[in-house]
């Protein structure tokens, strides 16, 4: 297996992907911080003193590692000699977190000189902060470049449109299966993409004691699950957030981002439930009667319609509108200690039918009512098992439980090559009364 060592440039993958059916809608260089911090540096406040013309602003000089430190009129109240802060120096554009680019010039501050800024969070885009400059820890080098500190996240954003028959390129190895199709049947490389989740999980043979029970084959054909112990549920890792970020996922905690970064890499969605709220140790995927109460992540209430698939505990009591959005009473918490992973296969149609009904226009839900890979559920689960066990210290004592009933059969495409003359190809072009005659000397059918 072969890969490549460099990045393909984004023009030529923007080629690619059009040539491929997968539109180039819009391509953008992300950067987490607009600007990337440039030009700011590294400073200490030498001295602050009260400006003569105004009681709210001070007279400081900051050392930036050059020959002489600088003047700065600032006007922050913590503000104060012996601190390590950053410095827009003269020539440098600041972005804010709101509002437009400012970039510095020499100005005079209530007749005071001023020769730059000393930054806030929010003058610099690290955050929204205003009530007073930014404080760097005491240790923080004189003179070195921001961005080094704080390592701004940069990408590149490709924005494909979809038709609703390429499911299959809904997730990043989806798209980069077929990106490999391309160079090895234009260019005559043997590629394929890099997995870069494992689900290397070795079987414990101890069974899952969470039970799983599918009451409507017909809207869930299978069914997979693993019991996760010993979880912490905290932040997840710096380039995760990043990374879900620069796609306009919201960082949630360790949990749901490692589910949410799974289902863009693989297009298979997951759920995580509290384990611990799931009543009688059984999980039941079947229809509820209409008007049954259901409370979602948002704390709203709604009111189930028959043919809404519900994820249920043992006493039918819903914890999931399956596919489509998670229940308050088992949603993982800063207090979870333990959770039950879902990774399953809906029908279509049924999820469509909810997620419209009840306005629910989901992530999961957009995948599902296009559909998804039935084979990969179990692949997928492990790999998330795998993440959750790095980031999160889960432990799995037991194996999956995965329920299919009916399995279905791999399907086998057989391609015909038949080989005709060049005089039959040519009987056919004038039959056809093509424009121009055809050169090739074999066809192939399927």
């Amino acid at each position: 297996m072969d890969y490549f060592a460099e990045p393909i440039a984004h023009k030529k993958l923007s080629l690619i992907l059009n040539s491929i059916g997968l539109e180039v809608e819009g391509y953008e260089e992300y950067q987490e911080i607009k600007g990337n911090l440039a030009g700011l540096v590294t400073g200490e406040v030498l001295t602050v003193e009260k400006h003569p013309n105004a009681d709210r602003l001070s007279v400081t000089t900051v050392n930036i590692g050059g020959e002489n430190p600088l003047q700065i009129v600032c006007g922050a109240p913590n503000v104060a000699a012996g601190q390590k802060v950053i410095v827009a120096p003269i020539g440098t554009t600041i972005y804010p977190t709101t509002g437009d680019p400012i970039t510095m010039k020499a100005a005079k501050i209530r007749s005071i000189e001023s020769h730059g800024m000393i930054c806030a969070d929010d003058e610099i885009g690290l955050g929204s902060d205003h009530s007073g400059i930014k404080i760097l820890d005491a240790a923080t080098t004189v003179g070195i470049p921001v961005a080094s500190l704080f390592e701004p996240y940069e990408d590149h954003i490709i924005d494909i449109g979809l038709t609703p028959n390429r499911s299959d390129a809904m997730s990043h190895l989806g798209v980069a299966r077929d990106v490999c199709s391309w160079l090895n049947h234009h260019e005559g490389t043997s590629i394929q993409p890099i997995i870069r989740l494992k689900n290397e999980m070795p079987a414990t043979g101890n069974a899952c004691p969470i039970e799983v029970i599918i009451e409507n084959t017909a809207d869930c054909p299978r069914y997979t699950g693993i019991l996760i112990n010993d979880v912490s549920v905290s932040a997840s890792p710096k380039w995760m957030q990043e990374r879900l970020k620069a796609i306009g996922q919201r960082s949630i905690n360790n949990i749901v981002d490692i589910t949410n970064y799974i289902l863009h890499d693989t297009g298979q969605p997951l759920h995580a439930f509290d384990a611990d709220q799931i009543k009688g140790g059984k999980v039941r995927i079947k229809n509820l009667p209409a008007g049954t109460a259901f409370v979602g992540l948002d704390e709203k209430e709604r009111k189930l319609e028959a043919g809404d698939l519900m994820i249920c505990d043992n006493d039918s009591n819903p914890m999931c509108m399956g596919g489509v959005f998670g229940g308050k009473g088992s949603a993982v918490t800063d207090s979870t200690k333990n959770i039950f992973l879902e990774s399953a296969w809906f029908h279509p149609v049924s999820i469509r039918k909810s997620s419209f009904k009840h306005q629910l226009r989901t992530d999961a839900a957009m995948h599902f009512e296009k559909s998804v890979d039935i084979g990969q559920t179990l692949e997928v689960l492990k790999k998330a098992t795998l993440l959750i066990g790095e980031f999160a210290g889960g432990k799995t004592s037991t194996d999956p439980v995965d329920v299919y009933p009916t399995p279905n059969n791999k399907p086998v495409i057989k391609l015909e090559h038949k080989t005709f003359s060049l005089e039959w190809d040519l009987a056919c072009w004038k039959k056809m009364k093509h424009p121009s005659p055809l050169t090739h000397q074999h066809t192939k059918q399927m």
